[in-house]
Parts: structure tokens; sequence; C-alpha cells
């Protein structure tokens, strides 16, 4: 069985990708500092406590369990968060990114699978997005993610480290077993949001922004099951570990869905209506974020599986009603 370090991965996408990692063969072994993630949604490899800045942890993770590849998911991911203490995010993004890469260096590991996101293109300029389009990323978070990408790319030229890098737009729903879900403190993400309050859990949920370009005046989204991003992670890692060369690759549906359009799909299935409130747009919020995900598709074979509106709620209502 065949070895793979997965920083992060006590995370949401993290640990659905340790569950399809292992269905594929891999043992995955989790190492994750437990600022955001949960060591209960370790199930699938061993665990490690550990920081990605805390070189000689990794250095003695990676002796002991001799892993072939790193798939990359440790990171802060909170927009308005990123723009308040961006000093958070360019320590634990950036120059966390390079101890790990350094250290990956030293122990001879040239294969990474990189957690990105679509935040580098910034405001679009079109949509849905190719991998071709302009990098101008307009919050800490995304530079951040920007600034990893260019680490890894300089790696490649100058120490042949190949790195796949996955961009994907919004991940959504939970596993079909409800094995693992989405648990977030705090919880920022539409769909979680919206099934709390219709579970009780909250008294209202707030939309921010109703002035957006689009055709009910809230932003519009391309939501992708978890996992489906959690199978193209280890299509990407069987690519490179077939002599693929390193790559990005955007993974999204291409159909994007307004909040509005969300709120009432999951109010209908859970018959339950719940108050609506609205506030003012977050400041730099594109209109329209969806991808082009041809690339993937002809490249990796990966093809979303379960992502439709309807799998996506019912996945994650059934979880966040037995968690």
């Amino acid at each position: 069985m065949k070895t793979v370090l997965v920083t992060g991965g006590a995370g949401y996408i993290g640990s659905h990708t340790c569950k399809a990692l292992s269905q594929a063969g891999f043992l995955p072994v989790t190492y994750d500092n437990l600022s955001t993630g949960h060591e209960s949604a370790v199930k699938w490899g061993p665990f490690v406590h550990g920081d990605i800045a805390d070189e000689h942890t990794l250095t003695e993770t990676i002796k002991a369990f001799k892993p072939e590849a790193v798939l990359h998911f440790a990171a802060d991911a909170l927009v308005l968060e990123s723009q308040q203490n961006p000093s958070k995010y360019y320590r634990n993004n950036v120059a966390g990114t390079l101890c790990l890469l350094e250290t990956m260096r030293a122990c001879a590991i040239n294969q990474l699978i990189f957690s990105s996101t679509c935040s580098i293109y910034g405001a679009p300029k079109l949509s849905p997005i190719t991998e071709d389009h302009a990098l101008c990323p307009i919050t800490p978070y995304g530079r951040s993610k920007w600034m990893a990408e260019q680490i890894m790319d300089d790696f490649d030229r100058a120490y042949g480290l190949k790195t796949v890098k996955l961009r994907y737009f919004n991940a959504a729903g939970a596993d079909l077993d409800s094995d693992v879900g989405e648990q977030h403190n705090p919880e920022t993400h539409l769909i979680p949001r919206a099934i709390q309050t219709a579970l009780g859990l909250r008294k209202e949920i707030v939309v921010y922004g109703t002035d957006f370009e689009t055709h009910d005046g809230s932003a519009v989204r391309d939501f992708t099951h978890v996992k489906d991003l959690a199978d193209a992670h280890v299509l990407a890692l069987e690519y490179l570990q077939n002599s693929g060369q390193s790559d990005v690759f955007n993974l999204g549906t291409g159909q994007g869905m307004s909040v509005f359009e969300i709120i009432d799909a999951i109010q209908k299935f859970s018959g339950m209506p719940f108050k609506v409130l609205l506030d003012k747009r977050h400041e730099g919020d594109p209109d329209i974020l969806t991808a082009d995900s041809q690339k993937a598709k002809r490249i990796l074979q990966w093809v979303p599986k379960y992502s439709s509106l309807p799998t996506i709620i019912e996945s994650a209502y059934k979880w966040h009603k037995s968690s």
C-alpha cells in the first residue's frame, strides 16, 4: 500500500480526500495542528498532531511513514479574516507552505497536490473561468494562495518539484455515508448556515448583497460536491505518479446557483421556512464565479458525479441532522 502525507487532513476537504485515498488503495497519514480541523474526522489512517511550520515534526513524520507524495490542504481560508489579519495568512499559507516544500526537498519527496482556490482570479472578467485567466487576487487570502503557487513553480524549475494545483470554487455537501461533513467554527459557508437555520440551530441567515449583477440580485457561485473534489485529488495524485508534469486545473461544474436559489431549495427540502436577513455585500465580492473545468476532464478524466444541488443538500442535511 502506498503511503501519502495529507497536511490539513482533519479538515473539511482533507478528511473527505483521506477517505477517497483509502478507497483507492493509499494509506493517508493526516498531519494537522487541529486549529480548524477535528481529530474525530481522522478515520482512514494514522494521525500526527503537528504544524506545517514545524520543520522538526514534519521531518520526523516523513522519516517514520516514508510517504511517496504530499497532499497539501493545511491553510487558513476565511476571506474576511484575511482582510482583518493578513499577517496570519501570510505566515501560515505562505511561510508555512515554504517550510513544507523545503522539508519535502530535504526528504527527497517531489510530488505535491495543492489545494488552491478560485480566489486567485480576483474579480473575473469572464465566466466560466479558464485556467489561463489573469491572476488578480483582491484579498490577502487569495494573494497568499497565489504566492504559494508561485513558490511551487519556482521549486519545479529549480528542484524538479512536480505539483498539481487544484483551484476549486465552492465546496459543498457531505460524505454520502455521513462519515464526515462540514464543521467550521465559525461557520461562514452558505449551505451549512442555511441548513443550521432550518434545523433551528440559528435564528436566521444573513444574505450579504442584493445588488449583484445577476438574475435575482444575489451572488452566483459554482457549488461542487466535496466527494467530487476528493476524487479529483486522487486522480491528480495518480496523474503525477504516472509521470505527469506540473499543471493547474479548475474544479467546478460550470453551473452557477444564486444565494437566493440555494436558500429557497433548502427551505423546500427541509419543509422549514426560516428568517432571512439582508445586508450589504462584502467589499470585492464578485457577481459571478463559475469554473470552466474542461481541462481537468480532458487530462485527469475528472467528471463531477455528485454535484447536483439535490445531492449536495441531501447529503449535507443528513450529516448536520445526525451530528
